[in-house]
């Protein structure tokens, strides 16, 4: 179902996911929607935007969210989380109640880059390091009226005014404005001095669709609703629980299921790891196979028959595998294909997510 509304999303609002989550953030001693704080700082007012630098209208900044209200279309109103944040990149998520796509940005040589995007990804992934020798410029220096580039689709993306007007509901800005122009549509991205971009308007035969940006929340953690899979100490019954992990910009995944893995959440069910079992590695393959790697604590302290492991093993996988959207996911201990006195498995052999003991 979620693909089917990807597919639909694609279509209508393009601009939401592909141009409109591009966004910087407000400065600690800032206040959203204040104009002395939404002009660049620069003491020549002449030459001012022409100096400005990318971190003007874009800065980076973690553990921020930005949400967006549309108009013209229920999904033109969506979030912005920074997952992930290097010097120079910053991969944020995009949701807009229908799909979530992360996005990777990159400042770089006066210019605001597009190097990655990623649709339907309901998981956390750190895709910062991705390698793109044809980004999309989506902001250029010098930020001078007229500077005009050509996007990767062919259209041309002009700097048509450096003093445009904008009101959101966080107040007034002055702005760059940004303008695509395609064969059968017009984008306009505006950008504030230390907000980033505050609004976009796409225009198509007539259509309007816009989004504003209506609230700014700092030190905001991304939570995520995952459902855990347990199993019974009593039957062969396995339980799921629905848990909401609290993510900060740079924490790291393996590390979060690593922790949850360890609790149990009622006396009924019990643990899938050991407390000082690490997990190694937890990563989506380009096979579409996740692969999970344990420390060898892991089969050192299960020391349970026969029918409990594959109970632990089948929760893990239904967790795993769950989480990520993936039929197959590959268990190995210390790199190796897991292996125990009860199960052997072959090199490349996966565990295959399975719902029917599932209460």
């Amino acid at each position: 179902m979620k693909k089917n509304i990807c597919a639909i999303l694609a279509i209508v609002v393009t601009f939401t996911l592909m141009t409109a989550c591009t966004k910087g953030i407000t400065p600690n001693n800032a206040t959203p929607g204040s104009p002395e704080n939404s002009q660049p700082k620069d003491s020549d007012p002449k030459g001012a935007v022409d100096t400005a630098k990318i971190e003007t209208y874009y800065p980076f900044e973690k553990s921020v969210k930005y949400m967006y209200a549309g108009e013209g279309n229920e999904y033109a109103t969506y979030s912005v989380y920074v997952d992930y944040l290097t010097e120079s990149r910053q991969q944020i998520r995009v949701n807009n109640g229908g799909t979530e796509m992360v996005k990777v940005l990159e400042n770089k040589n006066g210019e605001l880059r597009l190097i990655y995007a990623r649709g339907e990804a309901y998981y956390r992934e750190n895709f910062t390091s991705k390698v793109n020798d044809k980004p999309e410029i989506l902001l250029k220096e010098p930020f001078t009226k007229g500077s005009s580039w050509k996007s990767l689709d062919g259209s041309t993306r002009t700097i048509t005014s450096v003093k445009a007007s904008v009101t959101t509901a966080l107040g007034a800005y002055e702005c760059i404005e940004v303008t695509t122009e395609s064969k059968d549509s017009t984008v306009r991205d505006y950008y504030a001095a230390n907000i980033g971009l505050v609004k976009t308007i796409f225009t198509s035969n007539g259509m309007e669709v816009s989004s504003s940006l209506s609230k700014l929340e700092k030190n905001a953690p991304l939570v995520q609703k995952v459902k855990f899979y347990y199993p019974n100490v009593n039957d062969s019954i396995n339980y799921t629980i629905n848990k909401e992990l609290s993510f900060d910009t740079n924490d790291v995944t393996k590390v979060i299921f690593q922790e949850n893995f360890k609790e149990a959440p009622n006396q009924n069910v019990g643990t899938l790891i050991g407390p000082n079992t690490k997990i190694k590695s937890l990563y989506l393959n380009e096979d579409n196979m996740v692969y999970l790697d344990f420390s060898k604590e892991f089969t050192d302290e299960m020391n349970v028959g026969a029918g409990y492991e594959a109970q632990i093993l089948q929760c893990i996988t239904n967790t795993v595998g769950d989480y990520y959207m993936v039929e197959k996911v590959y268990i190995t201990v210390e790199g190796e294909p897991y292996s125990s006195g009860h199960i052997l498995m072959k090199k490349g052999e996966a565990f295959i997510v399975d719902y029917k003991s599932v209460k």
